[in-house]
């Protein structure tokens, strides 16, 4: 079944460990003796509770989370989320603050003022096309929170340090980079992260938001648009994407299994983002999209010299088994995603192929 694999660089939905896959190929017929798949058991077992808590446990451990911390799983994306956060977080005598720096965190942006919300940008990228972060930024006094995109996977930057905020909490949309390395967890409100990218399958969103902040939620909101709703009732007031939670108990457990923490899960992504920017680099050939001091580990965004290369790169690269590496119709070149589960083979083989490229036609 895996001889025709190939090495996936998908951006969303992304590639996710071969172990984790072989286990739901395994049990998805009869989950845990139980006669069902995991998409036909019922939410209330004891077979889907422990389940979820089991994960809500693995998150907890490897993110060294406080007992305060609510874990939730919410349908609906981290673009349901954009319009969440301000609806639960910002009164009608309230403000936010917004670090722009790129697609998702413009189109929070939108959601919030949408719902005529107010919102100060206080820091942007766009002048340089998005091709840095923010290194330093003047949040606005008593704003309620400050949101970051943790990692911009179209023009693959990332914050490798988050903002300093002092007491207002930061709101992070890390649909991308989660679990990709240790968090100062002390400096969030709350964190949101589609599932499709580096957790497990699209169709589920995690949130974790500590009590404090919870606290001080809107009242009087639409049930399924409340994070209270949620946490009361841990992720269960309506049937939950379970086949997608059980996904992410699969991966974290995975990730446990094989990194241990989330340091060694760094130190794992660094070695091969520097594989790909290392060819990049020592190229006259290739140019990354993004500064130097703001790439990416998980998004290795790259442009050749002209677009019928950038098309034939592609293209070849697939007749090579390397997959996905079309840039984000919105910008054009290409992207390598290398999430936690592109394992360190796949990322040898495309610099190698990379290289081979650059020989024969640069």
């Amino acid at each position: 079944m895996t001889a025709h694999r190939i090495h996936n660089f998908n951006a969303g939905p992304s590639a996710l460990p071969l172990p984790v896959l072989e286990k739901i190929q395994a049990s998805f017929l009869n989950f845990n003796d139980s006669g069902m798949s995991i998409t036909e058991i019922s939410h209330r077992s004891a077979k889907f509770d422990a389940v979820l808590n089991g994960a809500i446990d693995r998150v907890r451990r490897l993110l060294s989370l406080n007992s305060d911390d609510h874990v939730l799983f919410i349908q609906g994306g981290a673009s349901l989320q954009f319009a969440m956060v301000p609806m639960n977080f910002l009164g009608p005598n309230d403000t936010a603050d917004y670090i722009n720096t790129g697609t998702w965190s413009a189109k929070a942006i939108k959601e919030a003022r949408i719902q005529g919300k107010t919102i100060q940008v206080i820091a942007s990228s766009e002048d340089q096309n998005f091709s840095y972060v923010p290194k330093t930024i003047s949040c606005t006094p008593g704003a309620r929170y400050v949101h970051v995109t943790s990692n911009n996977t179209i023009k693959g930057t990332q914050f490798d340090q988050f903002p300093e905020t002092f007491e207002i909490p930061l709101v992070a949309d890390m649909s991308s980079d989660i679990f990709s390395r240790p968090l100062p967890m002390e400096k969030f409100g709350l964190i949101y992260t589609g599932a499709q990218k580096n957790l497990g399958p699209s169709g589920v969103c995690m949130v974790i938001v500590k009590e404090a902040f919870l606290e001080t939620a809107e009242q009087h909101l639409p049930t399924m648009l409340a994070y209270k709703t949620f946490a009361a009732h841990n992720s269960m007031y309506n049937t939950p994407p379970c086949f997608g939670i059980y996904t992410i108990d699969l991966v974290l457990e995975w990730i446990q299994e094989t990194f241990g923490t989330l340091e060694r899960m760094a130190e794992h992504n660094q070695r091969k983002a520097r594989m790909l920017y290392d060819v990049i680099d020592g190229s006259g050939f290739y140019q990354a999209t993004a500064q130097k001091n703001s790439r990416s580990l998980m998004n290795v965004t790259f442009r050749l010299p002209t677009e019928d290369l950038e098309d034939r790169f592609v293209a070849e690269a697939l007749e090579n088994g390397l997959g996905g590496l079309k840039g984000h119709r919105s910008v054009g070149g290409c992207r390598a995603s290398i999430y936690n589960a592109v394992p360190m083979e796949s990322v040898a083989a495309l610099a190698a192929f990379m290289e081979r490229f650059e020989q024969e036609k640069g």
